[in-house]
């Protein structure tokens, strides 16, 4: 016998400032496989058209669909329904760390572009690229190191989950500390320590890390942050202390 769901779910719409925010519970009869992605989609179409949500993917691969379930970030495309007691309301709200649009929807664009310019996300160089050519090799070991720092998806999720950037708001965050450790390590750039220090060594980067966890024990790729947050901070400590 199917089970009945309970959601609870976040409604805010912050153009109408004048309607405070409030719980909204649905029910749906659980089917097999259910996920919260599903559960929502069914709500939207059957329930409340008014929901808002993000979703592309349903696949765990764009991140779009990041939301706090029960008090803790996840991916609602990869989050089964079937792992929740039924006897308990699903409650759904909207992450925190970044821009409200409305209800569960937040803009996590505009802040992972502002991040992508702050800690230059791109590789730099004084080498002349000729696609004629073969590029230069990168060890195997290295280049799987560098491969699976790129598995990030930018969700949020780790953004969300840390108690250090919801004190300061300035702080990069684990997001922006992997693009760092991502293209220290990247042969191809010619960037020194040094010159990311320039970037993330104070307070709102590497070292205001706390190392409590909640990035890397969120993560929906299971991206090992914690060990390069620390990397990073091993490297950086040493131009500090020449300085």
């Amino acid at each position: 016998m199917a089970r009945e769901l309970t959601f609870k779910i976040l409604r805010y719409d912050p153009s109408h400032p004048e309607i405070q925010a409030q719980f909204q519970e649905y029910k749906l009869k659980e089917k097999p496989g259910m996920t919260l992605f599903i559960a929502l989609n069914q709500i939207r179409e059957e329930l409340d058209p008014t929901l808002a949500f993000d979703f592309v993917c349903r696949a765990g691969i764009c991140g779009s669909c990041g939301m706090v379930v029960n008090g803790k970030p996840q991916l609602a495309c990869k989050a089964l329904t079937k792992n929740f007691n039924a006897d308990f309301p699903i409650t759904l709200a909207p992450m925190p760390g970044f821009e409200l649009i409305k209800d569960l929807s937040v803009d996590t664009g505009v802040w992972m572009e502002a991040m992508t310019k702050r800690v230059e996300s791109w590789v730099h160089t004084e080498s002349e690229t000729d696609i004629s050519k073969q590029e230069k090799p990168v060890d195997p070991d290295l280049a799987n190191e560098i491969f699976e720092l790129d598995r990030c998806i930018e969700c949020g999720l780790c953004v969300s989950s840390c108690m250090t950037k919801l004190m300061r708001p300035d702080f990069v965050g684990a997001v922006g500390l992997n693009r760092v450790a991502r293209f220290y390590m990247d042969p191809h750039d010619d960037r020194e320590a040094s010159d990311f220090y320039e970037l993330v060594g104070d307070d709102n980067g590497v070292f205001g890390c706390m190392s409590l966890m909640g990035c890397e024990d969120h993560c929906p790729k299971e991206i090992p942050l914690q060990s390069k947050i620390a990397y990073v901070r091993r490297e950086l400590v040493k131009v500090g202390l020449k300085r």
